[in-house]
């Protein structure tokens, strides 16, 4: 796999544009996650930036890519802080407004003492991201070279920043996460990268994902579902790849970097950060897969969401790393 697979022709090269959610985190830290009716002692709270798409700009961004922001947060104190934080890493955020009505979305995280996480998500203004609202900045999806969105938006505002993105030849990037339900053909289509975790892809593809070769499976059926290349990430196992051209039988398997993990938090996150980060500046796919996975291993050695996310001068001096 490499980058005359991809169906874009588009010469916005470094830009980034990210589609998606803005979260106020509520990070709890806990021996263990609770039983059902259970009260646990925690450890640690924290309140951090985050969002899956809060998180993909700021990867983005401090892995060497040129980042504009298309979202919504509510007009209170947690809004204020994800944008004034987005901009401080220099992303435009013209594409950021406030929500009259509903408050700043907010996620609420465990992360125990093994490094897992799990979160709930309260969409808030997330939720108010319409499509009209999206087609208003269709001139900042033009300039991109990548596009990348999430499902923590509405689906239609999702599947419309998608249509655009192709309509102006940009290269179109999905993580699918949350998973509420299976995406059709019309979706897969309109897609270059599809990037779901193993049980993203499990519940899209009905094939249960524990290892490279049962993440092939899963690649494999959601091609014969319509999608481009497909890459499953697998935590500790690193990712699989399977390209556009590649039959049943094909693709990658990357083996992640060893590290003492202390949180998981936003590690897939980095991941597809880095990567489109990669992909805008012109790198082929399976280096942008790499620099991604270097991205990501450094990610989970730190604590919090946006707050372990790495710089690109971090992975400049890892050895062995393509740089954008």
């Amino acid at each position: 796999m490499n980058k005359n697979n991809n169906t874009s022709t588009h010469s916005g090269h470094g830009r980034v544009v990210v589609i998606g959610s803005l979260n106020m985190d509520l990070v709890v830290r806990a021996a263990r996650m609770p039983h059902p009716g259970e009260t646990l002692v925690g450890e640690s709270f924290a309140q951090v930036p985050g969002g899956k798409g809060g998180n993909q700009a700021v990867a983005a961004a401090r892995l060497g890519a040129q980042v504009s922001m298309i979202g919504r947060v509510g007009n209170d104190a947690n809004g204020n802080q994800l944008k004034q934080g987005l901009e401080k890493e220099g992303i435009d955020c013209t594409g950021v407004s406030g929500d009259p009505h509903l408050p700043t979305g907010v996620a609420v995280i465990t992360v125990d003492d093994a490094s897992q996480n799990a979160i709930v998500i309260v969409a808030g203004s997330n939720g108010a991201l319409t499509s009209e609202a999206v087609a208003e900045h269709e001139q900042t999806i033009a300039q991109a070279a990548v596009v990348v969105c999430q499902l923590e938006s509405p689906g239609e505002t999702v599947f419309e920043a998608m249509q655009i993105a192709r309509r102006n030849g940009c290269v179109v990037v999905l993580n699918p996460a949350p998973v509420t339900g299976p995406l059709t053909r019309a979706w897969l289509e309109t897609v270059d990268f599809l990037i779901p975790n193993e049980i993203e892809a499990a519940e899209l593809s009905g094939v249960k994902v524990v290892s490279p070769e049962t993440a092939r499976a899963a690649a494999w059926a959601l091609r014969e579902q319509g999608a481009r290349h497909v890459i499953v990430t697998l935590g500790a196992q690193g990712v699989f790849v399977l390209g556009a051209d590649e039959g049943r039988e094909g693709g990658r398997h990357y083996p992640a970097r060893r590290v003492e993990a202390i949180d998981t938090t936003a590690a897939g996150d980095t991941f597809v950060g880095g990567f489109c980060a990669a992909l805008a500046a012109g790198r082929a796919s399976d280096d942008a897969v790499r620099f991604g996975l270097a991205a990501a291993a450094l990610s989970v050695t730190r604590a919090g969401a946006q707050p372990s996310i790495p710089y690109l001068h971090e992975i400049e001096s890892s050895p062995g790393v393509p740089v954008p």
